[in-house]
């Protein structure tokens, strides 16, 4: 987390910039289907390009005010990699962060729903099986993997691009379309068009991000075993 901003800035910043975000994946999805109502595959498409770009510049606009998580995970992984460092995120910190993502994410949903003139409503779509369950674990772990490998060796300076590329291609090679972000994936819950998911949904999916989070840091520690610990910013 950024230390050169006030809390209440940097949560503001994790909120807005997490609203965004689910207004580009909801918004987008609302227009694919609107756009190509008789082709699945191609509103995947343009959902995909759509959040690949929205997702990467969010991060550059955002990164040096909050570090650009927007997503509980990556917050939950900063706090866990730092919390024994000096300047670590306090857990006061992570509180204020997750809150304002999850917050950020229901506003997203909301104002996505009414920009295209559709009732916010609670989504129907149920996405649950093992295989989806599976991806979400794959999906986040290959998100904070791309995160923290960035991070060790140096070059952060590409973990926008690569978080957007990263989440764009994994639209398409995870069955779950790869939420990897359990704020978005709240936020999605209220919107019943074709980025939804229904409640029932919800706690099996953010359970599996954060299972995914784990394997994710335990990659990296792998593969980078002499790098120095540093949380994702």
């Amino acid at each position: 987390m950024s230390a050169g901003a006030s809390v209440w800035r940097r949560a503001f910043g994790e909120l807005l910039g997490t609203g965004l975000l689910v207004v580009t994946v909801v918004g987008s999805g609302i227009a694919a289907a609107d756009l190509s109502p008789d082709d699945v595959g191609l509103q995947l498409l343009e959902n995909s390009i759509a959040t690949t770009l929205g997702l990467a510049v969010l991060i550059a606009v955002l990164g040096p005010l909050s570090g650009a998580h927007l997503n509980p995970v990556v917050t939950l992984v900063d706090w866990v990699l730092g919390r024994r460092a000096p300047a670590g995120a306090r857990l006061g910190d992570v509180a204020a962060y997750v809150g304002a993502q999850v917050t950020g994410g229901i506003g997203g949903a909301v104002l996505a729903n009414a920009m295209f003139g559709e009732p916010t409503a609670i989504a129907t779509a149920h996405r649950v099986s093992g295989a989806t369950l599976l991806a979400e674990v794959v999906a986040t772990a290959g998100l904070v993997l791309v995160i923290l490998s960035l991070l060790r060796t140096g070059r952060d300076v590409l973990i926008a691009p690569a978080v957007g590329a990263y989440i764009g291609a994994a639209y398409w090679f995870t069955s779950s379309t790869s939420f990897a972000n359990p704020a978005v994936t709240v936020g999605r819950m209220f919107s019943d068009t074709f980025a939804g998911i229904a409640p029932g949904s919800v706690l099996p999916f953010v359970l599996a991000q954060l299972v995914g989070g784990a394997v994710g840091v335990a990659l990296a520690a792998v593969l980078y075993p002499t790098c120095a610990v540093s949380p994702p910013r």
